[in-house]
């Protein structure tokens, strides 16, 4: 579909769309800088972008200066793209005898300040001799005044870059971790403790392994940022306009089509983009509009696309920025976090697809004519070499090899099927290069025959495609779209950084795992005479205990996300989770993974739902009404943790082992409850429902979640009046017709 096309259609241009993603996405609302200074970010930021792609395939430096380089790019871009305060005349300011090019001389100096920080510990790592600093070896936990000063400034600088990308909440919450490491002796009870000096603090979270420069850090820098990257290259060379066609060849013709698309469309661009916003604006864009016209209320279309898109963090095998951080902290492959999250993502998106079936079942909405939907044909022979990017990407990565050198391989076959052409010789360069690099690979052992010969066939079929060739200035634009995109997810990174390290120092996280599993165990104990009857107990003790836990996590998830960005969330959380959790007998996988689910649901819980506000603006409906659809919507996701922490056989690669049987009947039993409470939802099934039956299916659809026979009887047996009377209904209103 033409850019002319989709407009009129729509009713919304590029640049009307781009102002709703940079109004509700973290990092993409900038201040304007001078024609001059915007030239010299744009090339700051190219070389950034292409710093990061060049080191992911042939050799990454030393972490320190890794991680440094990539933080004082975050400080440059950052303090010249975001104001200190967030009003039209800061976002708008271009001039003034107090700025250059557009940015305050005040944020100059901190960005100076926040480069120097941020290479010095590369500078100092053998030691400045001229200025009396030792080898890094022997400052560690040690730190002379040169390495105070700049971990102070470190410090200070990286939660205000979290504030100007992501507001107040995530540094407020880190200087609440802050004053608990340094005034623990005046926290109460079990809280309390010696409290850890200042200079030892700075050094723990400045120097390497921990706090700033610690795992989340590494992880964005080496490999977040390349999948993010990817994502935008190959959105921009058509992989989601491919994905978006092929949704509404799928499901356009059926029941309720534009709604199902959203779905099926979202799922597809969630493989692509970790962002939840960015596929809500992308899909929504085409979707929101298509639903409204078909009868759908604006609210429950925005919804539906909201729902739809929270998904795409959690949508193998590109997953947000949380998912590679999971893969670090419990030291395994990604690929295995990867084939543990396909049950839980397919479960949402049933949940999404069963309520817009079931509410287009209610108000009689039909689908797609077949003159509207596209040609299979006509779609796969335009844009088939798109997805060659995507294909390169995940053989490498399921292969074995690191997920940068994936990303890496993904990154050149995206250049190729946008850049070169077999019809244009002089744009074969960029495929040369790639076989090339590929011949060098294999002739050091860096890959195998057949590994070469795919990367190279990839490339091959790539200079085939038969789409328009992007130029290079689309194609640096591309760049740095990536770039931005990556500033916030970054700042949050290095941020977050500084509460795991006072987790480290002072073992917080245990702590407050065991206050959570005490209360718990306190409240279960109270409750358990409830559920005993003689000497017949439905739930014991651990059983509730168990429970009320995961439900006080679930709503410290929920509560705290509230503007918190998934990936710092996870983190926060999941330090304070795992130990709670673990004590609990919860596989480490199921309980990461548990965390995780609810961080993304916060992205679609009132009153602090960016996607859903995102998705309100492209339908023009009231942001809450949206929001409140969107939860109901994604109640799948609410539920699917639950089960997996209940039945880990769901997530496949679980400590507890995997047995097919276990797993196809549990797996059942999760969809029937998804779909008792999507029915109930909606107060619809195979007729309307009155309000007791859709409390019953209610009830009905959370039993049925506990993998067990008897809670399935239990299941059945609540159900069966609603069930019943649908049957019966249906069957008077076919007999009557």
């Amino acid at each position: 579909m033409s850019d002319q096309q989709s407009q009129g259609s729509l009713g919304l241009t590029k640049d009307e769309l781009s102002a709703i993603e940079e109004k509700y996405d973290e990092g993409a609302a900038t201040r304007s800088v001078a024609p001059g200074f915007g030239r010299f970010l744009r090339y700051l930021a190219l070389t950034f972008a292409v710093y990061h792609y060049l080191t992911a395939g042939f050799a990454l430096p030393p972490d320190y200066w890794h991680m440094g380089w990539h933080l004082a790019g975050l400080f440059i871009l950052t303090y010249s793209l975001y104001p200190l305060a967030k009003t039209k005349t800061s976002f708008d300011l271009r001039s003034g005898a107090l700025s250059l090019g557009g940015v305050p001389y005040l944020d100059i100096l901190l960005m100076v300040l926040g480069v120097a920080s941020a290479l010095y510990l590369g500078l100092a790592w053998r030691g400045i001799s001229w200025l009396g600093v030792e080898e890094m070896t022997f400052r560690m936990g040690n730190p002379n005044p040169w390495d105070m000063l700049f971990g102070c400034i470190l410090i200070v600088l990286v939660l205000d870059i979290a504030r100007r990308t992501l507001g107040w909440i995530i540094p407020l919450i880190i200087c609440v971790f802050i004053s608990y490491a340094l005034f623990g002796r005046y926290f109460p009870g079990l809280l309390q403790h010696p409290g850890v000096k200042f200079n030892t603090f700075v050094s723990s979270m400045y120097f390497p392994q921990e706090g700033i420069f610690g795992v989340t850090l590494w992880v964005v820098s080496t490999i977040v940022f390349h999948f993010v990257l990817f994502g935008v290259i190959a959105q921009r060379t058509g992989l989601g306009q491919l994905f978006i066609d092929n949704a509404t060849i799928l499901a356009g013709r059926y029941t309720g089509g534009p709604a199902k698309v959203s779905v099926v469309s979202s799922a597809f661009f969630g493989t692509i983009s970790g962002s939840s916003v960015a596929n809500t604006v992308s899909t929504g864009a085409l979707t929101i509009p298509n639903m409204k016209r078909l009868g759908y209320p604006g609210h429950f279309a925005g919804g539906v696309e909201a729902a739809a898109s929270a998904g795409g963090q959690i949508t193998p095998p590109i997953m947000g920025a949380a998912a590679f951080i999971m893969a670090e902290f419990l030291e395994v492959p990604y690929t295995t976090i990867v084939i543990a999250a396909v049950f839980p993502a397919l479960l949402h998106y049933v949940g999404v697809f069963a309520v817009v079936h079931l509410m287009a079942r209610k108000l009689g909405l039909k689908g797609l004519t077949k003159d509207a939907l596209p040609q299979a044909r006509a779609v796969w022979s335009d844009g088939w070499a798109n997805i060659v990017p995507l294909v390169g990407l995940l053989v490498v990565l399921f292969s074995g090899y690191t997920p940068y050198m994936s990303a890496f391989c993904g990154i050149s076959l995206a250049l190729i099927a946008g850049m070169s052409r077999i019809r244009e010789p002089l744009t074969l360069v960029y495929a040369a290069a790639f076989v090339a690099f590929t011949l060098w690979k294999y002739a050091g052992g860096g890959f195998d025959l057949n590994m070469s010969a795919i990367l190279i066939a990839g490339a091959v079929l790539a200079t085939l495609n038969p789409q328009k060739r992007i130029t290079i200035r689309e194609m640096a634009d591309t760049f740095e779209t990536g770039v931005k995109y990556a500033l916030a997810v970054g700042a949050a990174s290095a941020a977050v950084g500084i509460v795991i390290g006072v987790i480290n120092t002072t073992g917080v996280g245990f702590r407050i795992g065991f206050m959570v599993t005490q209360a718990a165990s306190n409240l279960g104990g109270d409750l358990a005479w409830l559920f005993s009857f003689g000497d017949w107990t439905l739930f014991t003790v651990e059983d509730l205990t168990l429970f009320i836990s995961l439900v006080f996590i679930a709503l410290a998830c929920i509560l705290m996300g509230a503007g918190v960005p998934t990936t710092a969330l996870y983190i926060m959380l999941v330090s304070v989770a795992q130990p709670a959790l673990a004590q609990l007998g919860i596989p480490p996988i199921a309980s990461h993974m548990f965390v995780l689910y609810y961080g993304v649901v916060a992205e679609i819980t009132p009153p602090v739902c960016t996607s859903a506000y995102a998705a309100a603006a492209i339908a023009n409906s009231n942001p809450f009404r949206t929001g409140i659809s969107a939860f109901t919507l994604g109640l799948g996701k609410v539920i699917a943790p639950m089960a997996f922490v209940y039945a880990p056989v769901l997530l496949f690669v679980s400590s507890t082992g995997f047995d097919l049987l276990e797993f196809t009947y549990t797996a059942a039993s999760c969809i029937a409850g998804v779909i008792a409470l999507s029915a109930a939802v909606v107060g619809y099934w195979l007729v309307p429902m009155g309000a007791v039956f859709r409390w019953l299916m209610a009830i009905a659809g959370l039993v049925f979640i506990a993998p067990s026979i008897q809670a399935d009887i239990v299941a059945l047996i609540i159900s069966a009046p609603a069930v019943l009377t649908q049957l019966v209904a249906k069957y008077r209103q076919r007999a009557a017709a």
